[in-house]
């Protein structure tokens, strides 16, 4: 089963304690699904939890959204073929909440947090669609639209808000399974980081030994070690005997030690002084 599944499964037995959030999760519920002259809500096969939840609220609520005084209990509003709701009914911020969660219900999905961070509402007007949108921002949840086909679809891409709005609707158990999945991506690709940067400093530092060992090996051909002097000359035969030796052992060799910066500067002198004779 999905991840959105999961999360609509734990919505489903999610019931408001107070009539006027089980009214705004229902009137969200029918909005969303049902069209002014049907006279059942249509749902697709993969979404038939939804319909459990709207028989639970029709019967803890002792109305039927088919007739006028259900639908006037639920602030519907026909316009346009479509189904719209009266503001009044999201004043408060509970209902709000409960709002967005049967909004979810109806037409929302959540992508599985182990493959990205994506959560939508797909509306079928733009109306519904910025009631939806204005609701969410409420809460400091950046949402935003999007057309879709004929469809305008609310959307969240932040991980973090995601979690937020699971929280908001009370998916807690969702919630937490979520983070944990976030918490095991954030420490992979954090050691993913790690792993890229030591790969890539141990490559520079192979190149910068290869390049010196050749400038080494053509200043010995050239002109012999002995060119060089003294200071340069030891770090270059120290160098030759030991390729792979990283710079701050390479100095702790000499006597008396050197330090990484002085051995990479002698060494650096070193390049010079080749590059020199090759321009020469």
């Amino acid at each position: 089963m999905s991840f959105s599944s999961d999360v609509k499964d734990e919505l489903v037995g999610h019931v408001p304690s107070s009539r006027h959030c089980r009214l705004a999760e229902l009137a969200a519920i029918v909005s969303m699904l049902a069209k002014p002259g049907q006279e059942h809500i249509m749902v697709e096969p993969e979404n038939s939890a939804v319909l459990k939840k709207v028989d639970k609220l029709k019967r803890v609520l002792d109305i039927e959204i088919e007739s006028d005084e259900g639908q006037r209990a639920l602030k519907l509003i026909e316009n346009n073929g479509h189904y719209s709701v009266d503001r009044l009914l999201t004043e408060r911020s509970c209902c709000k909440q409960a709002f967005i969660r049967g909004a979810f219900l109806a037409c929302g999905s959540v992508t599985n947090p182990e493959k990205g961070y994506h959560f939508e509402i797909v509306c079928d007007e733009a109306g519904k669609a910025k009631l939806i949108c204005d609701i969410i921002n409420d809460f400091e949840i950046d949402a935003k639209i999007i057309i879709r086909k004929k469809s305008h679809v609310v959307y969240i891409k932040d991980g973090s808000m995601i979690v937020d709005i699971l929280n908001i609707m009370g998916a807690h158990v969702s919630l937490m399974n979520m983070e944990n999945i976030r918490i095991l991506r954030d420490m992979r690709n954090s050691v993913n980081r790690r792993v890229n940067c030591e790969a890539a400093n141990i490559t520079k530092t192979v190149n910068a030994a290869v390049k010196q060992i050749e400038d080494i090996r053509y200043i010995e051909a050239e002109k012999g070690l002995k060119y060089l002097p003294d200071n340069l000359r030891v770090v270059a035969e120290l160098r030759l005997e030991e390729p792979e030796t990283p710079l701050k052992e390479l100095g702790e060799k000499l006597s008396p030690p050197l330090g990484k910066s002085g051995i990479n500067h002698r060494l650096r002198k070193i390049c010079e002084i080749a590059d020199e004779l090759r321009r020469n």
